[in-house]
């Protein structure tokens, strides 16, 4: 009798743990390249053939979604604390002039995956003029923006946002180096990978993002952390998820690689694995440079029109004076 009740309990503990597994697995995953990851796409978002998530095309006024194909559940219970988590991404922007670029990307988690009232440019899909800031949007993002605007913030900056692009903290975009502790700046637009690393620890309810290039380890000090409670901001169940936009002027975002987890650590990427970024052809060129040269090029026709009309107004009067006094 005592065997069949252990056979019993171990069958019990064991469907137990199946099931546990299954959900754990649900709150856990991890893109090394996104080919076969069966995201939901929006806009213009694609897969390309060698697996980069290309979210903005190099068109402007463009806003595009990906969401991790099922939604997870950020609450134990129905009213309870949300669960810590942690992801990272590896990301790059090409723009075709270092110095301007379309608006950025953002990781969100929010309650749906229906954006089609957020507007592109400033907002990066995600909110509006209207409903930017209203905590009706259960929203939390983390925001990478590479343009200025004067309603929100200055470019180049990484931002945590609660339902709100007024970022509640922002940094610079860059990472403190382990060894020497100094901030090393990092551009956004520069064409180069760089990873960042989001973790939310439930009992604190702190906040730390951290950034580095690409293949240097996970900095020990955080480029941002700050306090918040998510568990009045996340919903349950939510969707995970990148955003990006353009205006005026384009660019085009791409994810390598994404992780995620849910009360454990996110698994690491595989860089080894990571897709290659497309060359752009040519080597991005500074609008400023383009507006400055033809400057002096503008002043040299000038100053050579002028004297080639001097010379041929001599000419024609000594020609003039030449016939006068012949005739003469």
């Amino acid at each position: 009798m005592p065997s069949k009740r252990i056979v019993f309990f171990s069958l019990l503990m064991g469907l137990s743990l199946a099931v546990c597994i299954t959900d754990g697995g649900d709150d856990q995953f991890g893109y090394s390249g996104f080919n076969g990851s069966n995201l939901t796409l929006d806009g213009a978002a694609n897969i390309t053939p060698s697996g980069l998530l290309e979210l903005t095309n190099g068109t402007v006024w463009q806003k595009v979604h990906a969401f991790h194909p099922t939604p997870l559940r950020f609450h134990r219970t129905p009213n309870g604390t949300v669960q810590s988590f942690s992801l990272s991404f590896v990301f790059a922007i090409l723009s075709t002039y270092p110095d301007l670029s379309g608006h950025g990307l953002a990781f969100f988690i929010a309650p749906n995956n229906n954006f089609s009232g957020a507007y592109p440019t400033q907002y990066l899909g995600l909110f509006n003029d209207q409903n930017n800031g209203a905590t009706s949007n259960h929203i939390f993002a983390i925001e990478l923006d590479t343009i200025k605007n004067h309603d929100l913030q200055d470019e180049n900056h990484i931002g945590i946002d609660i339902n709100n692009l007024h970022s509640l903290e922002s940094h610079d975009a860059g990472y403190y180096d382990d060894k020497s502790a100094i901030f090393q700046r990092l551009v956004l637009t520069s064409h180069k990978v760089m990873q960042v690393w989001v973790d939310y620890d439930a009992e604190a309810t702190q906040i730390n993002v951290t950034m580095a290039p690409f293949r240097v380890a996970k900095p020990v000090r955080p480029l941002i952390s700050t306090t918040y409670n998510l568990s009045m901001v996340l919903t349950s169940p939510a969707y995970v998820g990148f955003s990006s936009s353009t205006g005026t002027v384009t660019a085009q975002h791409y994810v390598l690689g994404w992780s995620f987890g849910m009360n454990t650590p996110a698994p690491p990427i595989d860089t080894t694995k990571l897709p290659q970024l497309p060359r752009l052809g040519q080597k991005a060129q500074s609008k400023a440079l383009q507006i400055t040269l033809p400057v002096p090029i503008v002043v040299f026709l000038f100053v050579a029109g002028t004297t080639i009309c001097l010379l041929v107004r001599k000419n024609l009067r000594y020609a003039e004076l030449h016939e006068d006094w012949e005739a003469e």
